[in-house]
């Protein structure tokens, strides 16, 4: 390990393991609150891809012997690598005794969600997943005036949904190795990439019920599909739509809650700030548009923000934000999803599990077509 001085040994001391693209969303959110925290360490398994990291994000250390980094106790492990090596990743790093924030996807499957569950469990040490776009300002105030509305009071019961990821990846992104296998990457947009905007649904809408979807594999050199889509029932009753693309040369993120008092809607690409929502209240309800501006404090969404408060549960010995718990619930939606697809049959929360041909891999027995990467 290659090593420069360090003045900041009061912060909170993070490192980075992986060095690839969202790497820099993770050095970019601890430059965010520099008073509070530091990059330490930048670790790949490409050294010469680490040093430039560490040189680009005036990271003080880099290298490529992770079990060296953890046996200095850092307080925080950012794994950034690709979702095949979450898993050992991760428990390697509760072994050692240091919490880990994962990226998303946290697994390749439901099977491993739980596995990690059980090292955490095991070792006392806390995971968090990024799923970012629960602590934008906006999306905070959303969820509180859904949860209030959920007994009529507020804006009322949510009654109808929409969530579409609509992205476009043309066929030299899937050049890089792990994309497009179940194998190493665990599935296509609805596990990857529509991920992030039906985590943020499911924290709108609380708990889904039963899902019907299609998969398809229509156009990308993939083994795993390259759009889905699905109806979903609520627990609380809304019905709502997903589609996940990587199709779409107009890309977008969207979602829309229409409930009894007003509708909230949000247009984003990869972030949001306030002005990427709108409030419509229904008529005879137009003071809600005061409540809905009153609320807004103007924070975005990001990794910053998650960052922020995962800091303050550091501080405080409170639960890390999001959980595994959390994230588990929307990876069965994951699974679940796939599993519909490939079945052709509404699938029920709680029914893929131990024995499951979904529970271990997200095409289960087999994608119902046939493989094109070697």
């Amino acid at each position: 390990m290659t090593h420069a001085p360090n003045p900041a040994r009061d912060r909170r001391r993070t490192v980075v393991v992986g060095t690839g693209a969202i790497a820099g969303a993770h050095a970019g959110a601890v430059a965010a609150h520099a008073d509070r925290a530091v990059v330490t360490h930048a670790v790949d398994l490409d050294a010469e891809r680490a040093r430039a990291f560490a040189e680009k994000h005036g990271i003080a250390a880099w290298g490529t012997d992770l079990a060296e980094v953890l046996a200095g106790r850092p307080d925080l492990a950012h794994v950034c690598t690709p979702p095949g090596s979450h898993l050992p990743l991760a428990v390697q790093c509760l072994e050692a005794g240091v919490p880990v924030l994962l990226e998303k996807p946290p697994a390749l499957s439901l099977a491993e969600v739980d596995q990690l569950i059980a090292a955490s469990e095991r070792t006392g040490v806390p995971v968090a997943v990024v799923f970012q776009h629960r602590f934008g300002g906006a999306g905070r105030l959303a969820r509180r005036l859904l949860a209030e509305g959920a007994d009529g009071s507020g804006i009322g019961r949510a009654h109808v949904a929409v969530c579409d990821t609509l992205w476009f990846r043309p066929e030299p992104y899937f050049a890089v190795p792990w994309r497009g296998l179940w194998e190493v990457e665990g599935g296509g947009p609805t596990l990857g990439h529509g991920i992030h905007q039906f985590d943020l649904l499911l924290a709108l809408l609380g708990p889904w019920q039963q899902v019907s979807a299609m998969a398809a594999r229509q156009a990308r050199t993939t083994d795993t599909e390259d759009v889905s889509a699905a109806v979903l029932r609520f627990e609380r009753g809304t019905i709502a739509t997903m589609m996940n693309s990587l199709l779409s040369p107009r890309e977008t993120s969207t979602i829309r809650v229409d409930a009894d008092h007003a509708t909230l809607e949000l247009e984003h690409l990869y972030g949001y700030g306030d002005d990427a929502w709108r409030f419509t209240p229904a008529p005879g309800h137009e003071g809600l548009a005061d409540v809905w501006a009153g609320g807004l404090d103007g924070a975005p969404s990001g990794h910053s923000a998650q960052l922020g408060v995962l800091l303050d549960a550091l501080d405080t010995g409170s639960p890390l934000p999001v959980p595994l718990a959390e994230a588990r619930d929307t990876m069965e939606l994951v699974a679940a999803v796939y599993a519909s697809a490939f079945t052709g049959r509404p699938v029920e929360r709680g029914e893929i599990g131990p024995g499951h041909p979904f529970y271990t891999r997200n095409d289960g027995d087999g994608a119902p077509w046939p493989p094109l990467k070697p």
